[in-house]
């Protein structure tokens, strides 16, 4: 399951892990736009407030069920004879930390062998929309969080206006539908 937010997210980040039972039955990777060096105090007030177990990722790392994983930088997962595993390219081009498309865009190729959830929350802009477009087009649930509930109706009502097959719901039926993937 996939997460991208930007201004506003890391309250609605909190509140879906918090509102999530363990252990997990997917991993969850989250792409919260925020400058890299307060990364790891979002993790550690995540882990604090959720008693999930919650990490940034790091380069070749493989992706363990149960955990929620915060990217940073381009961060793309990849699979290999392991499992699936992260990939962190550093790049002085990057509009931004993390780019919540390259992120999505990396799981496109997964989407035949993989159940998977992309949910854009609140932001300014539009990154994560042509991500969402992709996964859409190739099978995969897209969620974009409602104008009513989003601190910025940014990114989302991109997503509504760009991506053919996305569901737009309140933040709180966005965790009723991250609960019913769980149970598939």
């Amino acid at each position: 399951m996939l997460i991208g937010a930007s201004t506003g997210g890391p309250a609605h980040i909190e509140k879906i892990l918090s509102s999530l039972e363990e252990p997990l039955p997917f991993s969850i990777v989250i792409a919260q736009h925020m400058g890299e060096e307060f990364l790891p105090s979002f993790v550690k007030r995540l882990s604090l407030k959720t008693n999930h177990k919650i990490m940034l990722c790091e380069d070749g790392q493989t992706f363990m069920q149960g955990c929620i994983y915060v990217a940073t930088n381009n961060s793309s997962i990849s699979s290999d004879i392991d499992g699936l595993k992260v990939r962190v390219k550093h790049s002085e081009k990057a509009h931004f930390n993390p780019e919540i498309n390259h992120l999505f865009n990396s799981v496109n190729t997964l989407t035949s062998t993989h159940k998977i959830l992309a949910i854009l929350l609140t932001g300014i802009g539009d990154d994560g929309v042509e991500g969402c477009k992709l996964l859409s087009e190739h099978g995969a649930k897209c969620i974009a969080e409602s104008e009513k509930t989003a601190i910025v109706y940014g990114m989302p009502a991109r997503a509504k206006e760009s991506v053919a097959n996305i569901e737009v719901l309140d933040l709180d039926k966005i965790i009723e539908a991250i609960q019913i993937f769980g149970e598939r």
